[in-house]
């Protein structure tokens, strides 16, 4: 995949879009405190894109939410550090300057997108909320720009996605309805964090070129959040580094990438995942044999929601598994992997064949 980096050079203020210095970020109380974050201090221009890496645990998340305030303040606290977006300080910012800035110049998307949509709401109501609040439309104005940013963001058919409950969206289609509601509000920094983690490869790519043309059509600012350094290196300008709440390497990306001056980034830039399967006895028993597996969907319409047709979303799968050894289950979101691994343990009614040790 190649992702075309473009930053402006064109600064409007003398000052970063977002300046973080020295920021620290405990939780919980005297002893019983934990200091998830000790002195970051990073820097965002207007139109560039900046990758904070670090392992699970490191500080990035809780560095980034602390940007919108989005910590679980009182038990989460700043002992020291400033915040400050176009000049601005964030950081014990009152309610009325959050508002002003949340959701509006700044947006968020994360990493899981169906636990941060709401399941009670159509994806028409979640866009369409964004814009009744953040831009005083009208139900009906805000409608018809929720269905442009719907196709803004490549989402097929997305008239009829807009009645859509978030369980009725596969992984990639969420995070699209995700990145749409952030985009909502044409913000001037997006902040991203692991958008493509619980997405499979494919749609990882579509993801990741659909944020690049976004950002130089809009002209934003991104904050890219991610343990992938193949994702910074193909998207970002610059690089920060994080291990245990604190920086420890930062720089351009050819910089940090080419000549890393800090141990846990070279570590970083030299770990592969290696291993080989074992190999599998000829006589080995076969533990599942499904045959003939069909899963169908009720697509319904109308006022009445009667079943019109059928979602084929597996169709005719055979499988065996023999024991010690492991399957791989491949495709994109939609392609039916869960349906298919839910049908086996009957969590989803199917039609076919499914045999366990033997017994129906």
């Amino acid at each position: 995949m190649q992702v075309d980096k473009q930053c402006s050079d064109e600064k409007s203020e003398s000052y970063p879009l977002l300046s973080i210095e020295d920021l620290s970020v405990v939780f919980g109380q005297k002893d019983e405190s934990v200091q998830a974050v000790k002195s970051v201090s990073i820097d965002v221009s207007a139109g560039e894109t900046v990758g904070l890496v670090g392992e699970s645990g490191s500080g990035k998340s809780v560095t980034a939410m602390s940007i919108l305030q989005l910590l679980p303040y009182p038990f989460a606290n700043h002992p020291a550090g400033s915040i400050k977006f176009r000049g601005v300080e964030l950081l014990g910012a009152d309610k009325h300057t959050m508002a002003k800035v949340r959701g509006n110049r700044i947006a968020m998307i994360f990493q899981e997108p169906t636990s941060s949509l709401n399941p009670l709401l159509t994806v028409e109501d979640q866009i369409t909320e964004v814009l009744e609040v953040h831009r005083g439309m009208d139900r009906t104005s805000a409608r018809v720009r929720a269905l442009e940013l719907l196709s803004l963001v490549n989402i097929p058919d997305a008239e009829r996605r807009l009645g859509a409950y978030p369980h009725e969206l596969s992984g990639g289609q969420a995070q699209r309805v995700m990145i749409a509601i952030a985009l909502a509000t044409e913000p001037d920094l997006l902040i991203a964090d692991e958008p493509t983690t619980a997405l499979d490869v494919t749609i990882q790519a579509e993801i990741l070129e659909l944020l690049a043309s976004l950002q130089r059509q809009f002209g934003m600012a991104l904050l890219l959040i991610t343990h992938d350094l193949q994702i910074v290196r193909m998207m970002a300008h610059r690089v920060y580094v994080m291990h245990g709440g604190e920086l420890v390497d930062q720089g351009s990306v050819e910089q940090v990438f080419n000549a890393p001056e800090h141990p846990y980034t070279k570590m970083l830039l030299s770990s592969q995942p290696q291993g080989r399967s074992r190999a599998l006895p000829r006589n080995a028993e076969e533990i599942l044999v499904a045959q003939k597996i069909q899963v169908l969907f009720p697509i319904r319409t109308g006022v009445l929601r009667r079943v019109s047709g059928h979602v084929r979303a597996v169709d005719s799968v055979n499988l065996t598994i023999r024991r010690g050894q492991t399957v791989a289950i491949v495709g994109e979101s939609g392609s039916g992997k869960t349906t298919l691994g839910r049908a086996l343990l009957r969590l989803q009614d199917s039609k076919g064949s499914i045999r366990f040790q033997g017994r129906e």
